[in-house]
């Protein structure tokens, strides 16, 4: 499995991206992230982490660990999706949570996304949780890769066969596209509310 992280807002206190699945050279909307925010010089939990292509693993010991296992149950939750050999950081999660205060330089996931906020976090983790989990359980692979198309940081391109985004005009594009889809489901979910009868405001 190969996954991508696009940054492509970064302010004082915050990043937002996006998470994509690119398995097979396809590009699938996953979620909106938030992080902290680009820094050169590393400040503890307050500071995103470098681009870069990362294996993926699921942690099962710590504090959120023990957390998710109560909150979600044995069954689903088998560790927390863990970002490995990362230079000068440790404990770099992908979780739940709304805004940079919910994060120490790890990955939060959200259904909608604004400056500095992203809303349905519980929904979107549920959501892409268990493929990773299930992909990593049966001994595949995960990679991700952080890419900064935020104006901030330089570029350096993937050597593997994974689809390319070579200017903001290209994010751009995909974001455009994904809006389109987005608001083309919500629409969709709209009619199916009204048609169940219930008022949509």
């Amino acid at each position: 499995m190969k996954l991508e992280v696009l940054r492509f807002n970064s302010q004082d206190d915050f990043t937002n991206g996006l998470l994509f699945d690119v398995t097979d050279n396809v590009r699938s909307f996953l979620a909106y992230t938030l992080e902290d925010e680009a820094r050169t010089t590393k400040v503890w939990g307050e500071t995103r982490i470098p681009a870069g292509k990362y294996k993926l693993s699921l942690k099962q010991h710590g504090g959120f660990h023990n957390r998710y296992r109560n909150k979600y149950g044995s069954e689903w939750h088998k560790g927390m999706i863990y970002v490995n050999d990362v230079p000068q950081f440790e404990d770099i999660l992908w979780h739940v949570g709304n805004t940079d205060e919910d994060t120490a330089g790890c990955l939060l996931v959200g259904q909608t996304s604004q400056e500095n906020f992203i809303g349905s976090s519980v929904a979107a983790y549920k959501s892409i949780y268990p493929p990773i989990r299930d992909a990593i359980l049966s001994e595949e692979e995960v990679w991700v890769e952080y890419i900064d198309f935020d104006g901030k940081m330089d570029q350096k391109k993937s050597k593997d066969t994974s689809p390319v985004v070579d200017s903001k005009e290209d994010v751009m594009n995909i974001l455009s596209t994904e809006i389109k889809s987005l608001k083309s489901e919500i629409k969709g979910l709209r009619q199916a509310i009204i048609l169940k009868g219930l008022q949509v405001k």
